[in-house]
């Protein structure tokens, strides 16, 4: 019984104090099918679910664009629920944000959490919070898609980047979005929301990026991830009807305990063939 409680206690203590802000780098291949050679190497750099709120630590955030940073992106891409509840948070993490930096610019669509919604019912407990997280983002110069997209040039060739509304906020399009979306040119879509690819249907997109689950959170040995039972996402990378979707874990919590699912920065680099092994550093 001793070494139960003494075990578990450790683990408790893990889940709590250490893991919750053990950021991991994860940095992996991710092919197109017929990707111009122009755009092969193009470094995309995935953050989200901040969800910075009173126990989240600011220096912690600062952490995440630090590592962001350090992998010199072309592009970063912010997938949603940048405050956890309430607008008390949304100058300041748009203030640390703000320091991102990327050649072909930051990009970033809202979560559910920045709708204050908080299931799939829809329902906003704070109706304006969007505005003031996509205002306050903006005028940080980071570029928030709301069910739109914009053609982005790199070596001279051009890709789509597009970001939908959450799918919970009820202002969710995506095939209006992706109507406007060229079938000619690679698509890479940013959707707070893994489930969003099902709604993708015959439209162009190469590569989704999302964020939502946190990876389950937390992961116990033999039951796997407790928060997360019911999703066919949890993290990392997948097909779907032949299209790539990334899940990142999160750098933020919406309890503050992980186990297993360490917080992550995720760098994509566009390539041809089969997507290589991930690297964790």
């Amino acid at each position: 019984m001793a070494g139960w409680v003494g075990r578990n206690w450790a683990r408790l203590h893990y889940a709590r104090r250490v893991e919750p802000t053990w950021l991991e780098v994860n940095s992996l291949d991710v092919p197109m099918a017929g990707l111009p050679h122009e755009l092969v190497g193009l470094r995309v750099t995935h953050l989200s679910d901040f969800h910075l709120k009173r126990f989240v630590d600011p220096n912690y955030i600062r952490q995440s664009v630090e590592f962001a940073n350090a992998s010199e992106p072309h592009v970063v891409a912010l997938t949603g629920d940048f405050v956890h509840k309430g607008s008390r948070y949304v100058e300041a993490i748009a203030e640390l944000l703000g320091e991102l930096r990327a050649t072909l610019g930051v990009f970033a669509v809202l979560g559910n959490h920045d709708h204050a919604v908080r299931n799939a019912l829809g329902i906003s407990l704070r109706p304006r919070l969007h505005l003031k997280v996509e205002r306050a983002l903006t005028q940080r110069g980071i570029r928030v898609l709301r069910n739109e997209s914009l053609v982005v040039q790199h070596n001279g060739s051009p890709f789509t980047i597009a970001g939908v509304d959450d799918l919970w906020s009820r202002s969710c399009n995506v095939s209006k979005t992706l109507a406007a979306v060229s079938p000619d040119l690679p698509a890479i879509v940013l959707a707070h929301n893994p489930r969003t690819i099902q709604h993708v249907k015959h439209h162009r997109c190469d590569l989704m990026l999302s964020g939502h689950t946190h990876g389950g959170q937390v992961a116990l040995p033999r039951l796997g991830p407790l928060l997360l039972r019911r999703s066919p996402f949890r993290s990392g990378l997948y097909e779907h009807e032949g299209r790539h979707l990334y899940v990142n874990k999160g750098v933020g919590h919406s309890i503050p305990l992980r186990f297993a699912t360490r917080p992550e920065v995720a760098v994509l680099k566009l390539a041809r063939g089969l997507p290589r092994t991930p690297v964790t550093w």
